[in-house]
């Protein structure tokens, strides 16, 4: 992974959590937006990771290399959470505003 992928990576992140009104935390060790006290973002490595509610989630997870996110690796994918690739960077913002939403009225 390239230097500059990774801080573009970061960049887009920090943007689209700070826009959705998150508050920066950590979750498994990595960073993630708050909202309400629920995470709702979260970035590992180039890729976003997004909470999302039903509907929004299946047609996220209809994108090419999408999929649900296993931090461990070990096929214990966290069933509300897709995580997406760079290749859908524009798309980022619009998802973490919606992950917000849905965070904050579960609340």
């Amino acid at each position: 992974m390239s230097d500059g992928l990774m801080q573009e990576a970061q960049e887009l992140y920090h943007a689209a959590g700070r826009a959705a009104g998150g508050v920066e935390s950590q979750m498994f060790g990595k960073p993630c937006y708050k909202a309400a006290g629920k995470a709702f973002v979260c970035l590992f490595g180039t890729d976003m990771v997004f909470k999302l509610p039903p509907g929004i989630r299946e047609q996220a997870l209809q994108l090419d290399r999408a999929c649900l996110f296993d931090p461990s690796g070990k096929g214990h994918a966290m069933k509300e959470w897709v995580q997406l690739p760079p290749a859908y960077k524009d798309k980022w913002a619009t998802l973490a505003l919606q992950a917000a939403q849905y965070v904050a009225a579960s609340a």
